[in-house]
């Protein structure tokens, strides 16, 4: 049929018969004889149903669009349009760039244009390959940042929060490489001001065990649920006695735990409750106010001072209780209960931890998310990146070949990410006895805004295996070699230029060399740095690739940086 909306001269419309009626009622259009009475039939909503139409077929619009189209009054349409906005049909805003009034469009179309111009986004950024990513992830994680002082600790402490770092590690290799003359002080200024918290994320040997930093005020949303006592071992009548006193008499000192244990008319001495007490912190039941009691039980010299007494009296032997305890028992000791109150809903915890990897990574996939061991895996958090992605907070997107196709990441790390893959190669053959691991600039303003986080990536770094910064073994596969490399605590990793060429074992005694480190020879160099940095004491190289250090091919080059030829192989040592 041929219609006349508002009867307008000349305006001529063609609609369909089905029409009919809704054109009737709601404009006033005459419609003309002999139509089915099914098409003239009145209708419900015949203004609604016009005007959801529009919107339905068009991208964005505004107000008079819809009532010229129509031929209608701005306010009668803008009634209908506020109508289907409470009904979840038409969402209101400004959705054109330039627009100068408010704009309406449908939930549906809405949502068509979110995906497409995600869709365009992501095609718009060629991946890199992986050892941009091994350049990039020191760089924007503060590797060799000139930072120093607490100041520099706790911008550290923010990006590493929550994940599960070796105690052994925790200031030489992850913290010290990070800020600038770093010293014990600097952490525990910021534990005795009660912002920073620690928490035990499972044992490793008998000195030794991963731990989360945590500032308090996100202690509910990144920490985990401690271990089940029965599969942590903590299920022991010393254990429950320790449990006890904490939980129903609050933060207590060795002497007030002692005594506890004493009350219970259980056997005990020094050593069995250091033993249980510890057991609880590697589970993640019990922390201390200092970080103090954690360097004592992880310094190798460190051991527990058992009096050897036992006792099965029902009180405290005050006379058997020593005043100051053992090393690794000083200062306070409270349940991490309360750290976790008020407990997050689901969806919290899963914000909360998407935003926290997202800070420390930049660029997430799904492997790094795996690496963190976090609750759920990446299926816990993958629905929050969607979310936030279709927010516009995030982008998503194949940034670095290789890796998955679930990638994210923010605005500012995809340009970082790229300026890491355009910049100028190292140069292989860095002189003895200079530490090239840490060539980035003096960064002087704490306020710098995210692009500026960390300066110029490092060309040279030499990374524990574990190190969050450190890719392979997580987000990338091992390159060729005659061992087994893997994360390991207390094995290091030398990368150069983003390429891994050398792999130190744990205890230091065993050497891999990869394919690049033929192309980049001077590994040695910055291997060196280890001991020149003071991060560990000595080196004893005794083979390399399988094969007695003394004879291999790289003894010479190792010698040129300070190793000294000996009967067990190849010395460095302060």
């Amino acid at each position: 049929i041929v219609v006349h909306p508002g009867d307008a001269v000349g305006d001529e419309r063609v609609a369909a018969a089905e029409d009919a009626a809704r054109l009737r009622d709601a404009l006033g259009v005459a419609v003309p004889a002999g139509l089915p009475t099914v098409f003239t039939d009145p209708v419900g909503s015949p203004l609604r149903d016009l005007v959801e139409r529009f919107a339905r077929t068009h991208a964005p619009f505004s107000t008079a669009a819809v009532a010229t189209r129509l031929g209608l009054a701005a306010d009668a349409v803008r009634v209908v349009l506020e109508e289907l906005v409470r009904a979840g049909r038409v969402v209101e805003g400004d959705f054109t760039p330039g627009g100068i009034e408010r704009e309406w469009c449908d939930a549906d179309v809405l949502r068509q244009i979110r995906r497409r111009s995600l869709a365009a986004l992501r095609d718009e950024v060629a991946p890199v390959e992986s050892p941009t990513l091994v350049r990039f992830l020191p760089s924007w994680q503060l590797v060799g940042s000139r930072r120093r002082g607490p100041d520099a600790v706790a911008e550290v402490v923010s990006l590493l929060q929550g994940a599960a770092i070796p105690a052994s590690l925790l200031e030489p290799d992850i913290i010290g490489i990070r800020v600038a003359e770093h010293t014990p002080a600097d952490l525990d200024a910021l534990s005795a001001s009660g912002e920073l918290v620690w928490t035990g994320a499972g044992a490793i040997g008998t000195h030794d065990g991963r731990v989360r930093l945590v500032w308090r005020d996100r202690a509910n949303l990144l920490l985990p649920a401690p271990a089940d006592p029965i599969e942590a071992g903590t299920d022991g009548a010393l254990h429950h006695a320790l449990r006890e006193q904490l939980v129903e008499r609050g933060a207590s000192f060795w002497s007030e735990l002692v005594a506890a244990v004493a009350a219970r008319d259980l056997r005990y001495d020094d050593a069995s409750i250091l033993d249980a007490l510890w057991d609880l912190v590697w589970a993640g039941e019990v922390t201390n106010d200092t970080f103090a009691p954690l360097r004592a039980k992880v310094a190798v010299a460190a051991s527990p001072r058992a009096s050897g007494a036992r006792s099965r009296r029902p009180g405290p032997n005050l006379r058997r209780l020593t005043r100051v305890g053992p090393p690794a028992a000083a200062g306070r000791w409270s349940s991490t209960a309360p750290l976790r109150s008020p407990t997050a809903t689901p969806t919290e915890a899963a914000t909360a931890q998407a935003f926290q990897l997202l800070e420390r990574y930049g660029v997430l996939s799904r492997e790094m998310a795996l690496a963190e061991g976090i609750s759920g895996g990446f299926a816990g958090v993958y629905p929050v990146l969607k979310v936030l992605e279709e927010r516009g907070q995030i982008r998503r997107g194949y940034f670095v070949a290789g890796l998955g196709a679930a990638q994210f990441a923010t605005p500012g790390a995809v340009d970082r990410l790229r300026a890491a893959g355009s910049g100028a190669p190292a140069s292989p053959t860095a002189p003895a006895g200079v530490d090239i691991g840490a060539r980035t600039p003096h960064v002087a303003d704490p306020d710098r805004d995210e692009a500026d986080r960390a300066g110029p990536r490092p060309d040279a770094v030499v990374l524990a295996a574990v190190d969050p910064a450190q890719p392979f073994g997580a987000a990338l596969s091992w390159p060729d070699s005659t061992g087994h490399p893997a994360r390991a605590v207390g094995a290091y990793v030398v990368s150069i230029d983003g390429e891994a060429c050398a792999y130190l074992e744990k205890g230091g005694r065993s050497l891999l060399t990869f394919p690049a480190a033929a192309r980049m020879p001077g590994w040695p160099g910055v291997l060196a740095t280890l001991v020149g940095s003071g991060r560990v004491r000595r080196l004893r190289i005794e083979s390399i690739d399988g094969a007695s250090a003394t004879t291999s091919t790289w003894a010479r080059a190792l010698a040129e940086v300070g190793f000294v030829e000996g009967y067990k192989g190849m010395t460095l040592g302060r």
